[in-house]
């Protein structure tokens, strides 16, 4: 349009919804982390193993770049960080073995040499007067087992665990046979668990050992038609 003075002026009209927004820069950067914090973002993230892994690999790798870069001819210092991972992986099955070997070979009740049954109850005994309470639950559950089998209730069997032993001396005296698995338990407790024996638990085999002298096993046909 034309005005007054013969000079031409131009009035633009905005629209509401053309003004621009000046978002001040703190909201904006909380709007979008509440933005990017939803699942939606995430879903084919690493979880919490494969992030620590790829941690680890990323420090080795560094370590490796490192040790490269530095080192008096590179491919030597590889050699070197190679040598002292081995010689910590090594340290480390040194420290703290195979257990799960050492326990499958020491799980046999009875150790080197063959005891009759009044001998481990001799044993026992001796334990117990020196307050070694451990040692003393140990032998009276092998006299217990050993008695077993010199009444020809268990097959003498070299390498048989406690757990067996009760397991199948329960089938020939049923009512025993929850305070026999107890028993092989309590063994399995004080020689591979760590477990320190007491004066209470070596008393409760001691009482189950003298009732198993006196008790009547069933017959190997019940036991047998049981099994069937």
């Amino acid at each position: 349009m034309r005005g007054a003075g013969g000079t031409t002026s131009i009035r633009r009209f905005i629209r509401a919804d053309e003004i621009p927004v000046d978002t001040p820069r703190v909201p904006a950067r909380e709007a979008a982390e509440d933005e990017l914090s939803k699942p939606m973002y995430h879903e084919n993230d690493p979880n919490l193993l494969q992030r620590g892994l790829n941690s680890f690999w990323d420090w080795l790798a560094g370590l490796f770049d490192a040790v490269a870069g530095g080192a008096p001819g590179g491919p030597l210092g590889i050699v070197l960080v190679v040598l002292i991972v081995v010689g910590l992986a090594v340290a480390l099955w040194w420290r703290l073995g195979t257990p799960q070997r050492t326990v499958r070979s020491a799980d046999a009740l009875f150790g080197g040499g063959t005891h009759t049954a009044d001998a481990h109850r001799t044993a026992a005994e001796t334990h117990a007067a020196a307050g070694r309470w451990t040692e003393a639950i140990q032998e009276r559950m092998r006299a217990v087992v050993r008695d077993l089998e010199e009444r020809a209730l268990l097959d003498p069997r070299p390498g048989r665990t406690a757990d067996e032993a009760a397991a199948k001396a329960g089938r020939h005296l049923p009512p025993y046979a929850v305070r026999l698995r107890t028993a092989a338990r309590t063994f399995d407790d004080v020689t591979y668990g760590g477990r320190t024996g007491t004066e209470q638990t070596y008393a409760t085999l001691l009482a189950l050992d003298l009732e198993l002298v006196a008790a009547k096993p069933l017959l190997t046909s019940t036991v047998q038609g049981a099994g069937a």
